[in-house]
């Protein structure tokens, strides 16, 4: 019986192994992507003097805005380690870089050329910052590239500067 079990345990455990190592194919999960425009604003005075976001999409002769809800980005920093054994417990801290981030949810967003313009606010609701740039969203692989594409997405850069670049 013992035998039996280790067998099933030992041919469940072959299941996940991935393509290529002998083990057959991996299985792709039901996480998601959703589809849309992600906007990223590097540490500096452009980042500092945001509020919010909205972010224009134009396609088919139609153009419709979003909104982008910008949040602080955050990065993890080493605390240290209580000692050098390899059981030794490590932490880190997470801490603002400074930047900020957001995404526009765009149900319908195509895998097409899109023309979009993002306008940043400031506190005082005062434009900060008006680009237009044109896009082309592309599918993510959050499993991996063996698995379906996603989204699509597309990604904006905003620089310590400013200018807005197409970050995909």
């Amino acid at each position: 019986m013992r035998r039996l079990s280790l067998l099933a345990l030992l041919l469940v455990a072959g299941c996940g192994t991935s393509a290529g190592t002998g083990g057959g194919q991996v299985a792709c999960t039901e996480i998601g992507a959703p589809r849309g425009v992600s906007v990223d604003l590097a540490p500096g005075p452009a980042a500092a003097a945001a509020s919010t976001a909205a972010l224009e999409a134009c396609w088919a002769g139609k153009c419709r805005t979003y909104p982008v809800e910008l949040s602080p980005s955050t990065e993890a920093v080493d605390s240290g380690c209580d000692g050098d054994q390899p059981d030794a417990v490590c932490s880190a801290e997470v801490r603002e870089t400074g930047g900020k981030h957001g995404f526009a949810t765009i149900d319908d967003l195509p895998e097409l050329p899109v023309r979009v313009t993002l306008t940043i606010t400031g506190d005082d609701g005062a434009e900060t910052s008006r680009q237009t740039l044109d896009i082309t969203p592309e599918p993510v692989h959050p499993n991996g590239p063996h698995c379906p594409g996603m989204g699509p997405q597309a990604k904006l850069t905003v620089g310590a500067d400013g200018a807005v670049r197409d970050g995909t």
